[in-house]
């Protein structure tokens, strides 16, 4: 079994997300989003640490609210850097080296099923990157920028939306991001980074249900979503007339 460590990064500043707290911290069915994402990968005998990395001007109140559970779950916290590669950059600084793969997941995507993170670790530990993502269903549309006018519909055959977790190599993910300032760009996510330094990347086919929290609307949704998975089934009788006896 490959030894996985898993970062995550909290560290961005929701601007489109409103609400009184920032998107990992708003709570979701009465724990911390960021919670609910780590909770995915606690108790997995082969997940090493999880780390994750908070904005700077967070650290000393996060670990003021949060620190426990860090120490229970063997979790390690990680300042930010001013963009989202920073703070994976800083996080993957403090692997261990004999660490065989590296997860990088959001920390607000709290709604991955376990048996998908299984799939994209065993794909990973396979082929050396995988990624969840999914087949895009919807027709996509090229806008003139600063306008409303359509210029183009896109062929969508072969398109693919990227989730997480994705999954590399450690040798190929620092590789990756000690080059990080010398591969064409832009790059968007880690799964770009590592194929702009030349390794192969795969896919496993995720799920809608595991959708990024970036508004209120998707908080409302992913507190639905986990309360009905959460619910008990309702005990009804085998039969219709299963209580004749009693009469």
């Amino acid at each position: 079994m490959a030894q996985v460590a898993v970062i995550i990064p909290a560290a961005g500043r929701s601007t489109r997300f409103g609400g009184l707290e920032k998107k990992p911290f708003a709570p979701l069915d009465g724990r911390p989003v960021w919670q609910r994402s780590a909770e995915l990968f606690w108790s997995r005998p082969d997940v090493t640490k999880v780390y994750l990395v908070v904005s700077p001007d967070d650290r000393d109140e996060f670990r003021q609210r949060f620190g426990h559970l860090l120490a229970f779950n063997n979790a390690q916290l990680v300042s930010g850097g001013a963009e989202r590669f920073e703070s994976v950059a800083n996080a993957l600084a403090v692997v261990p080296e004999e660490v065989e793969l590296v997860a990088v997941h959001d920390a607000v995507r709290p709604l991955t099923p376990p048996a998908l993170v299984d799939a994209v670790f065993a794909a990973a530990a396979t082929h050396g990157a995988a990624l969840l993502a999914v087949p895009l269903a919807d027709t996509l549309k090229r806008v003139e920028t600063g306008s409303t006018q359509v210029l183009e519909t896109v062929p969508r055959g072969g398109l693919w939306q990227a989730q997480t977790p994705q999954v590399f190599c450690r040798d190929w993910l620092v590789d990756a991001y000690t080059r990080r300032t010398t591969l064409p760009g832009p790059i968007t996510d880690d799964a770009q980074l590592v194929e702009a330094a030349g390794h192969p990347v795969h896919v496993v086919t995720g799920t809608a249900l595991n959708f990024k929290i970036t508004t209120q609307d998707d908080l409302a949704l992913a507190e639905t979503i986990l309360r009905a998975r959460n619910a008990k089934p309702v005990e009804r009788p085998s039969r219709a007339f299963d209580d004749d006896a009693k009469w």
